[in-house]
């Protein structure tokens, strides 16, 4: 029997940058859902068992920041990405010390689909990808 698909949650306010992550990621055999605002990806974390969370920074409900913090305490253990146009350091440091696991700046979507991999590679579900 085989394992599960990863899951992931791309979190961004903007319905094309997720929807492309959305595509993207189901090529390299993810399973892949949205949110566009914090109340929703938290709503979704505690519905959906996620091995992955990609966050937006910017959010029209709050910052990815808060979300990363939120979904560290409701799901302790799966990792944060941030995805975003904010590419200062201050930025980064800021997403690192919320929890986050890595931190890519828009548009580099190859990097991003790198560091999926990376995280997910010791993963149970990482079988099936």
């Amino acid at each position: 029997m085989s394992k599960p698909k990863c899951k992931i949650l791309c979190v961004d306010d903007h319905r094309d940058t997720s929807e492309m992550l959305q595509l993207l990621l189901v090529e390299e055999n993810y399973e892949v859902h949205t949110a566009a605002t914090m109340k929703e990806a938290s709503i979704l974390a505690t519905e959906v068992e996620f091995d992955l969370f990609v966050l937006d920074k910017r959010l029209p409900d709050g910052t990815g920041i808060e979300l990363c913090e939120i979904l560290h305490e409701l799901k302790p253990g799966v990792p944060c990405i941030f995805y975003t146009g904010d590419a200062y350091e201050i930025h980064r440091h800021e997403a690192m010390q919320a929890g986050a696991a890595a931190y890519v700046a828009k548009p580099d979507i190859e990097e991003l689909i790198n560091s999926v991999h990376k995280l997910l590679s010791q993963s149970e579900c990482s079988a099936a990808a």
